[in-house]
This record gives structure tokens, sequence and C-alpha cells, in this order.
């Protein structure tokens, strides 16, 4: 039997837990439900994206998202948030100053990656910049639950946020990981990336969910304890870092 999270195009993936794969760059977009807050993980690529997700979420709750977490500055990530206006904002810290420093930067990769140039240039124009900056870890109340936000970066960037849900009634732990896992592909290391240091982060994402949680990739499927492990071993390999 379906969930109104899978009538509505939702993964649940825990009580009140839910991801949506978006089409075109197949993001993973997270949502968490308290009974006095809803926390959307990351926005989508475009202001229409943004509003879908806000829509959706509002039809499937029957009300509006109150927190955003933004996993990194990647344009599919966070172009979105304009769209969820009067939202509180989260993100690692030094997110805001390079989202307002490269804002024209994040346009024009967003167009190269095949988003309209007018909907980047809008999208761009009104980005939000995170209101609340994590520097080790920060507690977010959303009523009945508590959601952890940890500053495990860097590594695919220099701004990585992890988002960890604890699990209730017997189900797992679930860590939203951003771009620091891809299960769909190898993981990308552009230019903005540290790979020297992307090990770590992996080892710190693994610390804080334990062997037991649930890791969702930002694309692809959601993966376990195990298969970030082999991704750290893979990258410590592909550039020469030491074990830890």
């Amino acid at each position: 039997m379906h969930t109104a999270w899978e009538e509505a195009g939702w993964e649940r993936l825990g009580d009140g837990v839910a991801r949506r794969r978006m089409p075109g760059w197949d993001e993973t977009v997270g949502v968490i439900a308290g009974t006095t807050g809803v926390m959307i993980v990351d926005t989508g690529a475009t202001l229409r994206d943004g509003a879908d997700l806000r829509r959706s979420i509002r039809g499937v709750l029957g009300r509006e998202v109150t927190h955003v977490a933004l996993t990194h500055p990647h344009f599919d990530h966070v172009l979105g948030t304009a769209a969820f206006a009067g939202v509180e904002v989260f993100g690692a810290a030094g997110l805001g100053e390079l989202l307002r420093r490269e804002k024209d930067e994040l346009r024009r990769t967003a167009v190269r990656e095949g988003v309209e140039a007018d909907a980047a240039a809008e999208a761009a124009d009104l980005l939000v910049a995170p209101h609340h900056h994590v520097h080790g870890q920060l507690t977010v109340e959303l009523g009945d639950r508590q959601v952890l936000l940890a500053n495990v970066g860097p590594g695919h960037t220099a701004h990585d946020l992890a988002v960890l849900v604890p699990g209730r009634r017997g189900e797992a732990e679930i860590v939203f990981c951003g771009d620091l896992v891809e299960e769909s592909g190898e993981p990308q290391a552009g230019p903005d990336a540290l790979p020297q240091q992307w090990p770590g982060a992996l080892e710190r994402l693994l610390a804080l969910g334990g062997e037991d949680a649930r890791y969702v990739p930002g694309h692809g499927a959601v993966v376990d304890a195990p298969f970030v492990r082999a991704q750290r071993d893979a990258l410590a390999a592909r550039f020469g870092v030491a074990p830890s």
C-alpha cells in the first residue's frame, strides 16, 4: 500500500522522513517532519523546482516548510531556495559568503549544465544565503523530533553539511550526505573539491551515523555504511591519501 509520500512522488525513508530524486540532475531533496516544524534538505536547481517541492510537501503534510538545510553550494542543490520565503536557512560556516561572492559563477554553471538562462538568472538574483551557520554540530528542534546538522567537510566542497535524523519506533538513523556520497556514479571532484580531505570527511560521516544508519547520497539510491566505507577507501586510493 502506497503512503501519501509515495503517491506524491516521494520515497518514504522512515516515520516523517522522505526524499525525492529530482529529474534532470538526479539530485536528492529530503524532507523531515516534526509536530511543529518541517525541514527540507536542499531545494533543487531552479525556483520552479523549489516552488513545486513546497507545494508537494504542503499537499502531503497540510503545512509549510519551516527550515531549509543546504548540504553544499552547487546549483542543483541551492537555486530553489528563494521559493521558500520566510523560512530559516542553515548551511555550513562560510556558505553564505561563498554564495554571495560566487553568485555569477553559480548562474553560469547552471546554464552550462542545462538550466534555461532566464531561470538561472532569476534564481541567482534571488538566491537566499543561510541565516544560520553551522561550525561543528547544531541541533534543530522540529517539535517531537530533533535533527542534527553536522559540518563534516571539507571534501566534495569546502562547505559540506550532513543532516542526521535519529531513528524512532525501531527505525534506523538516516543521514542525508549531500554529494559527499554518490551512488549513481563516481563521486564528482570539481575545481572546488578538496580531495585530500574528502576521505576524512567520510570518516566523520560514518562516525556521525554509525554502522546501522541509512545513508542518503546526493545522487543515487540509499546506501549503507559498508558502501560509504568503500567509497572512502576508493577516494583515498584515487587521490593518494594515506588510510586513516
